[in-house]
């Protein structure tokens, strides 16, 4: 059976076993997919990266709340009213 990849740089659970923080660097700073049997059991994601996607991820929802609010009234009120 065909897995879909979704990083440029894989390793097997044995290599992650043997050198963790090796098998990390070797992902340059992306994502490293860890093979079970040939197959992606997980992805090793470095820090960064991950800050990276969850900021995204919040950017998006974010925009998704503009865009609903999009059309709805405006109603102005000033700082010493609140």
């Amino acid at each position: 059976m065909a897995f879909r990849i979704f990083a440029t740089t894989t390793a097997s659970i044995s290599e992650l076993k043997k050198n963790p923080m090796g098998t990390v660097a070797a992902g340059e700073g992306s994502p490293v997919a860890i093979l079970n049997r040939n197959e992606p059991a997980f992805y090793c994601v470095p820090a960064a990266a991950y800050e990276a996607m969850l900021d995204r991820l919040e950017d998006i929802e974010l925009n998704a709340i503009a865009d609903a609010r999009e059309g709805q009234t405006v109603h102005k009120v000033s700082l010493d009213d609140l």
